[in-house]
């Protein structure tokens, strides 16, 4: 397989996912602690969702844009989670070349989907704060989807731009991805050919479409924070910040797991260590956000019961 060229075995690869560990006893503990992360999540996210749909009052832009965080959540963790759980189940952890570029596809549009979702909801707090008295007229239905539509549209066309760049590599005999899932940096280590263009693009797009995001959170919250200072009540205060807590809790958590990946794989020599920090932004954040929003909001709490007592009237 060595001696044959590059350009002509790409269309016949299997990567193989080498996962977090080669022992057994570790694999099999791995396997139940990530199926029980990934029930959690469809579990939490679909209460979220159903919760979402069956109050009428909670048909505002905020709790739209939290429907599609769900729906993008359940998504994500489908497309990193499913195939190691079937891999350890099936003792098989190869992956066709093509299955490779679909998971890196529907990973990269996921992540991309949840950064900008953070983004458009930051704006959603900081109308409503900043400008509460104009804020139905500003954050209307229209502008809401609008919005929606236009961040999955860029995280699609983004993340078909990387996968067609990583198509254009060729690949010779090293073919394991030290990682659960096809990763793009990891893929791209993996190629024999001259990775550079791949390599500024890749840094280019973090910097764009994860950096701008960034900056266009935390302009919100400086306003936000500089508006609610300005309110003469404590009270006043306490509610206003209320309902920015939730939301500043998910940013926090999706972006400082994003930037631990960044470091420990530019800091770390072990890939597998960058697989365990990999896991802090495209799993665990999936995990956490129904609860961080149920547990915080009241109007949350409320829906989630409702609809556990219409779930418990129907048997």
């Amino acid at each position: 397989m060595g001696n044959m060229e590059p350009q002509n075995i790409t269309f016949v690869l299997q990567f193989l996912l080498l996962g977090f560990t080669d022992d057994p006893e570790l694999q099999s503990l791995i396997f139940s602690l990530f199926l029980f992360i990934y029930l959690v999540t469809i579990l939490g996210n679909l209460l979220i969702i159903l919760g979402i749909s069956f109050e009428s009052h909670l048909h505002t832009p905020m709790y739209f844009f939290l429907f599609n965080l769900s729906f993008n959540d359940i998504s994500f963790s489908t497309t990193t989670v499913i195939k190691m759980l079937v891999d350890f189940q099936a003792n098989d952890q190869s992956i066709t070349y093509a299955g490779c570029l679909t998971q890196l596809f529907f990973a990269l549009v996921f992540a991309y989907f949840e950064n900008f979702l953070l983004t458009v909801m930051a704006y959603d707090r900081y109308i409503a704060i900043c400008h509460p008295l104009r804020y139905a007229i500003i954050m209307n239905p229209r502008l809401c989807v609008l919005l929606s539509l236009i961040s999955l549209f860029i995280s699609i066309m983004d993340s078909l731009m990387h996968t067609l760049m990583v198509q254009r590599l060729s690949f010779c005999t090293d073919l394991e991805i030290p990682h659960f899932f096809c990763e793009l940096d990891q893929i791209i280590k993996l190629s024999c050919s001259d990775t550079l263009i791949d390599n500024i693009v890749l840094f280019v797009a973090t910097c764009v479409f994860g950096g701008v995001p960034l900056c266009g959170i935390i302009y919100s919250y400086y306003h936000i924070v500089s508006t609610v200072l300005r309110i003469a009540s404590l009270e006043g205060k306490c509610k206003a910040f209320s309902t920015c807590g939730t939301h500043l809790s998910v940013v926090s958590l999706f972006y400082g797991a994003g930037s631990m990946v960044y470091i420990s794989s530019a800091m770390s020599a072990s890939p597998r260590k960058s697989a365990v920090a990999s896991v802090m932004y495209s799993v665990l954040p999936q995990m956490m956000n129904p609860f961080i929003y149920s547990l915080r909001n009241k109007d949350m709490k409320v829906a989630l019961r409702n609809l556990l007592s219409r779930i418990r009237s129907l048997e």
